[in-house]
């Protein structure tokens, strides 16, 4: 049986929903946690597939399935995956043994949390791989229930604000995307990605509207300035393993919807929109630096660090060639895991310390030795230090962006100064000069299960440093096709109707 006859994408996303199910009637806490660890690891393990047996040079979408769901409505099940959501899918399956691993000490409600977790994983899964605009509509609406609970009843001293927040924003993006996806239908008789694509163009009128309900839907979930103020309340009032979810792939569905429907299906709207995009994205890094600068609080300037990061991939994604969108691509995957380690070393500590406030420490690396190591490594492939992951990434952003605007690339540069500036002034207080705190020459370094856990990231960023064509290879002929594309449909003077393709 070839592996195509073998229903891959389903098996990967639904895995950890039945494994969600299971957790439910499975007796005793150890067992829970063995069994969710076993079954993220599985799906991680079955996703690695997907990498070994990808056909490089081809731009489609590969491990397609596509069955009737309710032909009554025309809606499909359809799934898919390409360049652009090939490695948010790894991403996710990645994160998901981590987040399982660093939550073992979680006593509270142990069954709960271990099914929204698992949950969580299902329907985020399900975003990156769904081609029916109503299936990703509803994985997207699914994604917004766990981590609305995650935050609220395992979270912060503020947990119930900062998960109202939270769900109030996400909602109203999520209301008119539903209500551009209906409009849609009426439009094209079909709520398929693919049939979109192939049918007639929109006239200017209707892409601008489509393209504001859907682009605003997407930049809340970035978020992009100034849609980003649930973002901070939400990371640093989430548990550890819910900040990671939320930094590594939650984010990601809002820059992959701007990559996978903002720019094929409105390309005309999408030229329109560049400056207004790109003047955001600047802004947001700006901003987001300098008030991360700020910060007293570790985790509120790695959240805040995560709002300049990702206002680089937007940078890169509306520089509209294949530079920038490629760096863009893999600069998701980067601010993942890089983003992802940042808040599970704030999480550690926090454990040891109870404490996370960047005036409460100093001298650590003389009591936490292992710890120090892997926080210089991660924090300096956030900054993007040539041969770590962040510096491929922001490298091609950088050239995508010159290329489209020489000004835009200045100033976003300067975005990459100050995040050199606040990372490194981060790492010095907490690690460097003396250990004067009688409390904190008290503190355990880092355990095995710790140890597993960054190293399995820090082998991630040097995997994509040293050997990044590795990831170019699948995700620039996805990429180019989708530039051309836009390129052709790009009309100058919006009046008639797109030809058809």
């Amino acid at each position: 049986m070839s592996l195509n006859a073998i229903p891959l994408l389903s098996i990967i996303m639904f895995l950890p929903l039945l494994g969600a199910l299971v957790v439910l009637i499975l007796p005793g806490e150890e067992n829970q946690k063995w069994w969710s660890l076993l079954v993220t690891t599985l799906t991680f393990l079955l996703s690695l597939a997907l990498f070994f047996y990808w056909k490089n040079g081809e731009a489609g979408f590969q491990f397609v399935e596509r069955y009737a769901w309710i032909p009554q409505l025309g809606i499909d099940y359809h799934l898919g995956v390409d360049g652009i959501s090939l490695f948010l899918v790894l991403l996710t399956t990645f994160l998901g043994p981590l987040t399982i691993l660093f939550s073992w000490d979680i006593k509270d409600r142990l069954k709960t949390y271990l099914f929204l977790m698992l949950l969580q994983e299902a329907g985020v899964i399900g975003v990156f791989i769904s081609l029916d605009m109503v299936l990703f509509y509803l994985f997207w609406e699914l994604t917004l229930i766990p981590m609305y609970f995650l935050i609220g009843l395992w979270g912060g001293p503020r947990r119930v604000y900062a998960a109202v927040k939270f769900f109030i924003y996400t909602m109203l993006g999520s209301t008119l995307m539903i209500i551009a996806i209906l409009a849609l239908r009426y439009f094209y008789g079909s709520f398929d990605f693919v049939d979109l694509l192939h049918g007639k163009g929109l006239p200017a009128t209707a892409q601008l509207a489509f393209f504001g309900a859907f682009a605003l839907a997407f930049a809340i979930k970035v978020p992009l300035f100034p849609f980003h103020t649930w973002l901070p309340d939400a990371h640093v009032q989430a548990p550890t393993a819910g900040s990671v979810v939320l930094a590594g792939v939650l984010l990601k569905m809002g820059t992959y919807g701007l990559v996978r429907f903002c720019l094929p299906l409105f390309p005309a709207a999408t030229k329109q929109m560049v400056p207004v995009m790109m003047t955001l994205a600047i802004i947001g890094i700006l901003y987001a630096a300098l008030v991360a600068l700020r910060q007293k609080d570790l985790k509120g300037l790695v959240a805040y660090s995560s709002i300049a990061h990702l206002g680089f991939v937007v940078l890169g994604i509306f520089a509209l060639n294949p530079s920038g969108i490629s760096g863009a691509v893999l600069q998701m995957v980067n601010h993942g895991v890089s983003t992802g380690g940042l808040f599970f070393l704030v999480g550690m500590l926090y454990h040891r310390a109870h404490r996370r406030m960047v005036a409460d420490f100093g001298g650590l690396w003389k009591q936490l030795p292992v710890f120090g190591a892997f926080f210089l490594v991660i924090m300096l492939s956030s900054i993007g230090l040539p041969g770590l992951n962040g510096f491929v990434g922001e490298f091609n952003i950088l050239i995508g962006a010159f290329k489209a605007s020489k000004i835009a690339a200045f100033i976003a540069t300067i975005g990459i100064i100050f995040a050199a500036w606040y990372l490194l002034y981060a790492f010095r207080q907490v690690m460097e000069g003396p250990l004067d705190k009688p409390e904190n020459k008290l503190l355990p370094d880092l355990n095995a299960r710790e140890i597993i856990i960054l190293a399995s990231l820090v082998a991630v960023i040097l995997l994509i440093g040293l050997f990044p064509n590795i990831f170019f290879a699948k995700i620039n002929p996805s990429v180019l096709e989708l530039v051309h594309f836009v390129k052709i449909h790009a009309a100058p003077v919006l009046i008639t109707p797109l030809p058809t393709q």
